[in-house]
């Protein structure tokens, strides 16, 4: 035998009225279901609510109203009877319509709605629905018989939110509905949240009222099942309108039940359980739009599930009032006074916290009780207040809770560590925390406005089997950005299926326009949206592009594992890297802009990432791909020292002197490096060396030498009329003048068996850069096409130094390296 209840979005509408006609009679519950207790229809309690009080500012548009919920309810019953039997029905609803108009023209005319009161309006949902659904049931072949709990369901006198009488009701119950051993068709339609005192008065029963109504005749009757017919498929492991990723889960216990619902899971409320819990008799959420799904079962004995927490959860709105003071140290009773204060007031406490030197005593409560709460602390120790025995007592709002909870915790080591990781991973700081000695909740109060994003972030943590996630925020879509939007789109569903790291491109901009969705974007699309040649769709809105605002729409959505890329060469948007890794947003960039300007701003960008563990990574900022800066990084944390580094650090010069052979004028093969797409449109971007000198800094810089950008030497690979020189075309009449001084320069060198290489040294805390003539035995002979060299010479690889070669320039492999870099700060999110 069975008790079930159907929840107000369950009755709502004529097809979910449908729905519960197929599930009371199909063959799970034809014949075992003894009573249906059910909801007023979805909103109409709110709007009961809202009639009573304009009844009692007089405000006449409350008749209205109510002809607007009478002809709901009418339209309702009228899509399932006609002839006698719907005549009948609304006969039987017209007198309790009546009854509520006699009862709001005395609170109109009063002007007065006391909590008694409003306990009787209310009521008037649940009891129309269920006088006309026992109506519409009978009428469709289910024996249905209308029963008004307020008869049976007996309550203290708190009105609003009163308490059952147990022994009472039980009794009244077994004595109405009678041997509970004895099978009957009759299924009783009960009216949920309502009850009455021992005098007749009615009253409500508070948030979960009705399932605490099934709780109650499941447990007077003894069944074997309560149902709490809902609309989702059961307790989920999270709220799904905060987390897309949340499911099913299949079985739960009480106690992880109750401390799921106490923070915020709105499936069911944590009274409503107590009388099933006592008695032992399971609790089955289950959809009536998916009937199919198996739905939740809540009961004694849960099996243990695949993952150690059951679930997360979250309050979004709480308040925490702090009491600080050296007094308090050691001082018996102060607890006990400042609980029995803050009963005194009403005031539910949600978490407590307290440091173990008893210096201070933490209390979240909701933010409409913190005042009271404050107010009760300072009547009760305002002598100790006024001798600074207590020095504070301080409320901060706008505060959220979040809880992991799950009995398995206790068995396995490290839930904590993982939960307080993905926290600060993220930048949310936590400010309270709080775990019982059962290990069997762990919750921590942070800012609300992180609320979702620490959902996401845990959730992730705990059940995505190693699944992680970045939501990344590009800027720059020109050859290095656009190439990596080419290896996202192509490499990222491999990267999901077989590494279990998904990467969502959240925001993208071009020098134009920008466009941010937290849904993500098509990587493939992105280009063309940004462009006008792709509809935006629902892929966000696009804007003109600014960088301040950027950033502040990216901080804004407060997405989980946010990170940034740059792939621009802009000194604008370097200089919002430290904005950005301040709020705890990971950053990936090819830009030398950051790390080559001043000496300050690279030591705050690297120390905060540092200090704060937050990811800036710059590996492609030096040779595109290759693993320099990594490698020197690994260098100095295993020990070794770096004496000397020497290096062809661009790709173009590197072009450019490796094909310097006599065979080709210099000016000749600068065209040549130009066709190929070696250099800038305006060469001279490139031979001034300016790039080169930035990539030597950073090296320096690396390896520890506090060197301004300044301090490089460089040497001029042009003459000065070349610089001079007012068009590209100019400067290439300029350059084959010169050209017989590279010549002669080649000629000398070639005559003692050298070659020409621009070459970078780092050394004694100083950085230059050169043109030498490079014996046949030199590593930089051994360069082909566009090649780059770092040849790294420490402690330990003193007699023979250390040689990284390979590409050192090119859009496909500067973007794999940027790729290369998101995939390791997906990594440190494990």
């Amino acid at each position: 035998m069975r008790v079930i209840k159907f929840g107000g979005t369950s009755v709502g509408t004529h097809g979910s009225v449908r729905n519960i006609i197929a599930i009371l009679k199909d063959k799970e519950h034809a014949g075992t279901t003894r009573v249906a207790v059910v909801s007023a229809l979805s909103g109409v309690t709110d709007a009961l609510i809202d009639i009573a009080r304009k009844a009692c500012a007089r405000n006449e548009e409350y008749t209205d109203c109510v002809e607007a919920l009478c002809k709901r309810h009418y339209d309702l019953i009228a899509a399932f009877l006609s002839g006698k039997q719907l005549t009948d029905a609304l006969l039987t609803i017209d007198k309790l319509w009546a009854e509520l108009g006699t009862i709001l023209e005395g609170v109109s005319a009063l002007g007065e709605l006391s909590p008694r009161t409003l306990d009787m309006v209310m009521g008037f949902g649940e009891r129309l629905a269920a006088s006309l659904l026992a109506e519409v049931f009978t009428a469709h072949g289910i024996r249905a018989a209308y029963l008004d709990a307020r008869t049976l369901v007996k309550t203290d006198d708190q009105f609003g939110r009163a308490r059952v009488l147990e022994k009472e009701t039980y009794a009244a119950i077994r004595n109405h509905i009678g041997n509970t051993s004895v099978c009957s068709d009759v299924v009783h339609i009960a009216t949920g949240f309502t009850g009455s005192t021992m005098s007749g008065v009615a009253t409500t029963l508070g948030r979960g009222g009705s399932d605490l109504t099934a709780a109650v005749f499941a447990a007077a009757l003894e069944a074997e099942t309560v149902e709490i017919w809902t609309d989702v498929d059961g307790i989920l492991t999270a709220d799904p309108r905060l987390v897309h990723d949340a499911f099913r889960i299949e079985e739960i216990s009480y106690a992880e039940a109750m401390e799921l619902s106490h923070f915020g899971a709105k499936v069911i409320y944590p009274p409503t359980m107590r009388p099933a819990l006592i008695k032992g008799i399971p609790i089955h959420i289950r959809n009536t739009f998916n009937p199919d799904t198996p739905g939740t079962w809540i009961k004694n004995n849960a099996k243990a599930g695949s993952y150690p927490i059951r679930g997360i959860s979250s309050l979004n709105k709480a308040a925490l009032v702090r009491v600080q003071g050296a007094g308090m140290v050691g001082v018996t009773g102060f607890s006990a006074r400042l609980f029995t204060a803050l009963a005194r007031r009403k005031v539910n406490i949600i978490l407590i916290t307290q440091s173990s030197s008893e210096y201070s005593i933490c209390l979240a409560v909701l933010p409409q009780d913190s005042d009271d709460a404050e107010a009760a602390i300072r009547d009760e120790f305002a002598k100790e207040l006024e001798r600074d025995i207590i020095e504070t007592v301080e409320t901060t709002r706008d505060l959220a809770v979040i809880a992991v909870v799950g009995a398995q915790m206790r068995k396995t080591s490290g839930c904590a560590g993982k939960f307080f990781h993905a926290l600060g991973r993220n930048g949310i700081n936590v400010i309270a925390i709080a775990q019982g000695s059962s290990e069997l909740n762990i919750s921590a109060v942070i800012p609300a406005r992180d609320e979702a994003k620490a959902m996401n972030a845990v959730h992730e943590a705990f059940f995505l089997s190693g699944i992680r996630s970045v939501n990344l925020f590009l800027v720059g879509i020109g050859l290095i950005g656009g190439a990596l939007l080419e290896q996202l789109a192509s490499h990222r569903m491999a990267l999901a299926a077989e590494h279990k790291i998904r990467i969502n491109v959240a925001g993208a901009a071009d020098s134009k326009n920008m466009l941010l969705c937290a849904e993500g974007i098509d990587p493939g699309q992105v280009k063309a949206i940004l462009k006008g040649e792709a509809p935006v769709g629902e892929q966000g809105t696009a804007a003109p592009f600014d960088m301040e605002i950027f950033v502040k729409l990216m901080k804004a959505m407060n997405l989980p594992n946010t990170a940034f890329c740059d792939c621009t060469a802009s000194d604008t948007v370097a200089a919002k890297y430290a904005a950005i890794l301040k709020a705890s947003i990971p950053i990936v960039t090819p830009n030398k802009r950051a790390n080559s300007g001043s000496l300050d701003y690279y030591k705050e960008l690297t120390g905060y990432a540092r200090t704060r563990g937050i990811p800036y990574l710059y590996e492609t900022t030096v040779c595109a791909g290759l693993p320099v800066i990594s490698t020197l990084r690994d260098l100095f944390l295993s020990g070794d020292h770096v004496r000397r580094i020497e290096a062809v650090l661009s790709g173009t010069l590197s072009y450019i002197f490796n094909k310097f052979d006599g065979g080709t004028a210099f000016s000749a093969l600068v065209r040549e490096a130009q066709a190929k797409g070696y250099t800038e449109p305006d060469p001279r971007d490139d031979l001034n060396a300016m790039d080169a000198a930035r990539k030597a800094l950073v090296l320096a810089r690396e390896c520890g030498m506090p060197l301004e950008f300044s301090a490089v030497s460089i040497e001029p690979i042009l003459p000065a009329s070349c610089f001079e020189a007012s068009t590209v075309d100019a400067f290439f009449a300029e350059l084959e003048k010169a050209d017989a001084g590279f010549e002669r320069r080649r000629v000398a060198a070639e005559a003692g068996g050298k070659a020409l290489r621009y070459v970078a040294v780092i050394e004694n805390n100083a950085a230059s850069i050169s043109i030498r003539a490079e014996s046949a035995d030199s590593p930089f002979r051994s360069l082909t096409d566009a090649d780059n060299i770092v040849v790294i010479t420490t402690d330990r690889y003193a007699a023979l130094p250390m040689v990284i070669k390979g590409p050192g320039a090119g859009a496909q492999v500067t973007a794999g390296g940027v790729f290369a870099d998101i995939v390791r700060i997906a990594k440190t999110l494990v």
